[in-house]
């Protein structure tokens, strides 16, 4: 498995669903549960800043920053319900570019991390004793976007047929 490709075709995916979303519908709540898809885009924005944490680790230069911590101490809920409050006051625009330039950083670290680490198993105890680095990356990063992307092309069904009305 290639994890620099894994994490390139979950941005493709994502990003084609996005754009199915016109900019002016990205604010209506009811997307996924109650979130727009601006709070979807912070909630992958702050998952994205988390991966570039975890994938740091691996590398010569780990970058300190407490998103671990935070998930670790309240779980996923809370993690979710704090990042995505966090950039709630934030512009749609500032809320998207963040999540495209923390991506441009995962993949930049990505490709810092050796080669023989991205299958080595336990390498994340706290995810599990018998995942590697690449299955949290094809679980936790490619299928949360796949599972968001579907969460747009539903709701750009639903404006299409609401325009059709």
């Amino acid at each position: 498995m290639n994890p620099l490709d894994v994490l390139r075709y979950g941005e493709a995916t994502w990003q084609a669903a996005l754009e199915r979303i016109p900019p002016a519908e990205r604010e209506r709540e009811g997307v996924c549960g109650w979130w727009s898809v601006k709070q979807i885009v912070a909630h992958l924005a702050s998952y994205e800043v988390l991966l570039e944490e975890i994938l740091s680790g691996f590398t010569d230069t780990p970058i300190p920053v407490p998103l671990t911590t935070e998930l670790g101490t309240g779980g996923p809920y809370a993690f979710n319900d704090s990042q995505v409050g966090l950039r709630q006051t934030w512009s749609l625009d500032a809320v998207e570019q963040e999540y495209l330039a923390a991506h441009q950083r995962v993949l930049a670290v990505a490709q810092g991390v050796d080669p023989a680490i991205w299958s080595q198993v336990g390498t994340l105890p706290w995810y599990g004793a018998d995942y590697a680095l690449d299955d949290f990356i094809v679980y936790s990063f490619y299928g949360h976007k796949r599972e968001h992307s579907a969460h747009l092309d539903v709701f750009a069904d639903r404006l299409k047929e609401e325009n059709q009305s």
